[in-house]
């Protein structure tokens, strides 16, 4: 809402945020004064699309969660990537499945203690950001949420247009519930972690292996304009109607 503020927007008539199931999809509905759609588990960007083709003029925003976009949903996002869907994707990552009480989800860091994992868990998380750097995506960004400034300046950039297509943002936010009381940690406390851990994707690439442990690269890892799939759908249309 900042972001909106300081770009001057008073009115969000254009937009239209879509979420599935979990605790970030709350955000839009009731938070936010605008147009929702509350759907199905890992459907978000599959609703989402349709929106868009059927109203090309709407800005439409996804809101979901780890679960919701890369477990059950993760096909979707990686098509629509693939297209480079013109969509605003923002994935809130809390590390666990948090509304069905904090099972270990496809983002769970290596020996995080959860109820689905006593004893740490033992399997490699996925990297949503490598994950969408291999597709289409115009923009594809990851901040933590000790990053505030850094991570508003990035939604203000998608949301000015500056690029068009798929524009990605991960934001690394631990559940307070199921990841950081699990760790023995308050809130501030994990935040202030996060400002340790979370370091500049150019430093982070001149670390060694060993200096990169437990550290989150975070930034704009891509910022392209290639023609999202409206205008070249549009433009395969008036070459089929030619």
């Amino acid at each position: 809402m900042k972001a909106f503020r300081e770009l001057g927007v008073t009115k969000l008539d254009r937009y239209v945020f879509v979420s599935g199931i979990g605790c970030s999809s709350w955000i839009p509905n009731p938070y936010i004064r605008a147009d929702s759609v509350h759907t199905l588990h890992g459907r978000a960007v599959a609703v989402a699309t349709g929106i868009k083709l059927a109203r090309p003029d709407l800005e439409v925003i996804v809101i979901g969660g780890d679960g919701d976009l890369l477990s059950i949903g993760c096909n979707h996002l990686i098509h629509a990537a693939r297209r480079n869907m013109d969509l605003v994707v923002v994935l809130v990552n809390n590390l666990v499945f948090g509304m069905t009480r904090g099972q270990a989800s496809p983002t769970t860091p290596q020996g995080t203690r959860t109820v689905t994992t006593p004893f740490g868990n033992f399997e490699e998380p996925m990297n949503a950001v490598s994950l969408l750097m291999s597709t289409n995506a115009n923009y594809v960004a990851r901040w933590c949420i000790s990053n505030f400034e850094q991570l508003k300046e990035s939604f203000k950039e998608v949301l000015s247009k500056v690029t068009k297509g798929l524009r990605f943002i991960e934001i690394v936010a631990p559940c307070v519930t199921y990841v950081v009381r699990y760790e023995g940690k308050t809130p501030g406390e994990k935040i202030k972690e996060l400002a340790r851990t979370c370091v500049d994707k150019d430093t982070y690439a001149s670390l060694s292996p060993k200096e990169r442990r437990d550290l989150i690269p975070v930034g704009v890892f891509r910022r392209e304009n290639k023609p999202g799939f409206i205008d070249r759908y549009r433009e395969y249309s008036t070459r089929a109607r030619g």
